[in-house]
């Protein structure tokens, strides 16, 4: 597994390294409203761009980036939470 950082439109680093799926994961209804709108803009700016989007198990579709940041912060173990690609004590 790999993980990119990368500043910009998601369009312009999808041409830059060829891909041509985004996967994303939703955890409810609000998630699939405003994913569905990206993934309709990148669509209308990179026709040949796929989003997928798969449901997350009823166990983590609390879960969110905030949530994870907060357990981090407090000197908490988010590891269970995140892929293991992730460094998340990286500064």
């Amino acid at each position: 597994m790999r993980v990119d950082v990368y500043e910009g439109l998601t369009i312009n680093y999808c041409e830059k390294v060829g891909a041509q799926f985004l996967v994303r994961g939703l955890r409810n209804t609000i998630d699939f409203e405003f994913e569905s709108g990206i993934a309709n803009m990148n669509k209308a700016m990179m026709p040949q761009l796929e989003t997928i989007f798969i449901l997350t198990t009823p166990e983590l579709s609390a879960l969110n980036s905030t949530i994870v940041r907060d357990i981090i912060k407090n000197g908490g173990n988010a590891a269970p939470f995140v892929p293991a690609a992730i460094d998340l004590y990286a500064e």
